[in-house]
């Protein structure tokens, strides 16, 4: 398969209703596609970052660049490629996990679909749906939360994960609690929002039967989250600390959490998350996958990532109206509490030309043949 053309579509879709965590708050998903045409056909990737750097070190313009000037160079002096032959190729570059995953995303994209393979059937599926769980942002108060959690629970969402913050958190989860009862699959996120000196505060989020607490320390801090675990009860999941499977077996081996989400893009593309997977479910550690606003483009190769064995517990693949009123693709829908994942070829998503008209704020070629 050989690139022909490759092109960068910067889109703005504007969300349901702001979204908001530990470290910013959105109301638009900016973000751009990646389109890579072959001598086969065509496919797409989903940058999964943001324009600023809130989140974590790379953000849109940075991507545009390392993809334009570094990676792409590298990529199409293979001649043939596939998408195993990326990471290899790329790997002198030294990081960029976001820019190197929506590249190997729409290669992949492409080759799956000369195929007519899915994703799911390429990655090892095993299920034809996935639970669902929805992730809560932080609120302007307690009844906002409340009335916001008894919505998506009345939607059939098998999961609520709260976003917490220093000064929102054991009073918020007390409130869902004591509204919902036990009975709720309940778990919160703080992106990274205290230090180990909060362990004392961290444990009183103990007496509400949490399934987990999601990266409460900084990502590069394995150590520290392997001293709270000591204190805290509630199993420890890690997000941002996870960027291969090398740091995954570090992690588990350090007793730094018992949870792992899998982010794709974070991890350098769907392959690596895959061998994530491995390593974990060789372990006995329960993996689920998180979600970074995608619209349908990224959400429906996460649905078949989640379909995994290991997958065992709901992710953050929401329906396409918790976040877009006009998703890009036909909307993903929730039945029972589940999404279906795609079995159509490559990603399954079929991106919708006037939606994409509409939300496309400017295109620019990276490479031409």
């Amino acid at each position: 398969m050989k690139i022909e053309h490759i092109e960068l579509v910067h889109i703005r879709l504007p969300l349901v209703g702001a979204f908001r965590t530990s470290f910013g708050t959105d109301t638009v998903r900016d973000t751009f596609l990646l389109r890579v045409v072959t001598d086969t056909g065509e496919g797409w990737g989903e940058f999964a970052g943001d324009p600023d750097p809130l989140y974590c070190p790379e953000f849109a313009a940075s991507a545009e660049l390392v993809l334009r000037d570094h990676l792409i160079p590298r990529v199409t002096a293979l001649g043939e490629v596939t998408a195993a032959r990326i990471g290899p190729a790329v790997e002198a570059v030294k990081g960029h996990p976001l820019a190197k995953a929506v590249l190997e995303t729409a290669v992949l994209d492409a080759e799956l679909r000369s195929y007519g393979m899915s994703f799911g059937t390429h990655l090892g599926a095993v299920k034809d749906r996935v639970p669902s769980g929805v992730s809560v942002g932080i609120m302007d108060s307690i009844g906002e939360l409340l009335s916001a959690v008894e919505g998506y629970l009345a939607e059939g969402y098998l999961r609520i994960k709260l976003k917490i913050e220093p000064g929102w958190d054991v009073e918020p989860v007390r409130a869902v609690r004591d509204a919902f009862g036990d009975e709720v699959m309940l778990q919160v996120d703080a992106n990274t929002a205290y230090r180990l000196s909060d362990a004392e505060h961290l444990r009183r989020l103990d007496e509400f039967a949490l399934a987990l607490i999601e990266q409460p320390l900084d990502e590069d801090d394995l150590r520290g989250h392997a001293e709270l675990a000591k204190v805290v009860g509630t199993p420890l999941c890690l997000d941002e600390s996870i960027t291969s499977a090398r740091g995954a077996a570090a992690a588990l081996a350090l007793g730094a959490c018992r949870i792992i989400n899998i982010k794709p893009a974070r991890v350098g593309g769907y392959l690596e998350a895959r061998r994530i997977h491995d390593v974990a479910r060789a372990q006995g550690v329960p993996v689920w996958c998180g979600g970074m606003l995608e619209t349908g483009v990224g959400r429906s190769a996460n649905l078949a990532l989640a379909a995994l064995p290991g997958f065992v517990l709901p992710g953050d693949t929401s329906a396409s109206s918790r976040y877009y009123a006009e998703d890009l693709t036909e909307p993903f829908v929730l039945d029972d509490g589940h999404l279906t994942v795609p079995t159509g070829p490559g990603s399954g998503a079929t991106i919708l030309p006037d939606v994409l008209r509409r939300v496309t704020v400017a295109r620019r070629d990276l490479y031409r043949a």
